[in-house]
């Protein structure tokens, strides 16, 4: 069934403890990350959605309680020239998780059926092979043990010109708006069409896309968390093994330790 994004338009008030479920959130994550250390595993989450439609706050929330040494977000924009001397994949294959990884996403190879067939920095053709090129780049990685989250974060048109307003108006977010914001916002409908095959396309069974509701922030970063921690904990082993007999050793040497 193709996504509608109409359908994640409500903008409904998140009616829970919002502070308190967040914390609990972060805590679960925080599990996860150290699940993925000790097994050894790999994850990739992958952020794409409109211009201001909360994106960088959900990532925020996402890795607060993250240890830094094992997560990395690769804020993607324009190709550099080398990267354009390459296949538009190159310079994503450089960003892939280790083990013990997680990477994040803000933005991704999708900018190729998205931005720059939109905006025509690429050719027709070629936008229209790269849903087969990404599909099979997603099924390698996750043949090769990586597992993938991607999310889609959905605002109507109006709460996103209420928060371009915003940051306008308030000195310390102006940076984060810039000319490209309005002329993708006047190719709205350029870019709905886009989206729309873009899901058709690439909505797999191994990588399947999930829609979050933006126009309300609160509720918004509680589902992507929410679905981020379900997919991650489905991939990982959460039971932790006992403690290594040699440091057990030394600890009751060291300090009497009777654990």
């Amino acid at each position: 069934m193709t996504i509608n994004l109409h359908d994640f338009e409500s903008g409904k008030k998140y009616d829970g403890d919002y502070d308190a479920d967040l914390k609990a959130l972060q805590h679960r994550l925080a599990r996860i990350e150290v699940a993925h250390i000790v097994h050894r595993r790999r994850s990739m989450v992958v952020l794409e959605g409109w211009d201001a439609a909360g994106k960088g706050g959900i990532i925020r929330r996402m890795v607060a309680d993250w240890d830094p040494r094992y997560f990395e977000v690769w804020p993607i924009s324009a190709p550099s020239q080398e990267e354009k001397d390459r296949h538009f994949l190159w310079r994503f294959w450089q960003k892939l998780p280790a083990s013990q990884d997680i990477n994040i996403f803000d933005r991704s190879w999708y900018g190729r059926v998205l931005v720059e067939r939109v905006e025509c920095f690429c050719e027709e053709h070629e936008w229209k092979r790269a849903y087969d090129e990404i599909n099979e780049f997603e099924a390698q990685q996750i043949d090769s043990g990586t597992n993938i989250v991607k999310l889609f974060v959905h605002v109507t048109q109006k709460e996103q010109d209420e928060r371009l307003a915003q940051r306008l108006d308030t000195p310390w977010k102006r940076w984060k708006t810039e000319p490209e914001d309005y002329r993708n916002r006047a190719r709205r409908d350029d870019y709905l069409s886009a989206m729309h095959d873009m899901f058709r396309q690439t909505d797999t069974r191994w990588a399947p896309w999930h829609v979050i509701d933006g126009n309300n922030k609160k509720a918004a970063r509680i589902a992507a968390l929410t679905f981020v921690a379900d997919r991650l904990e489905a991939a990982v082993p959460m039971e932790m093994p006992d403690a290594d007999p040699e440091v057990v050793k030394l600890a009751k040497k060291a300090f009497g330790y009777k654990g």
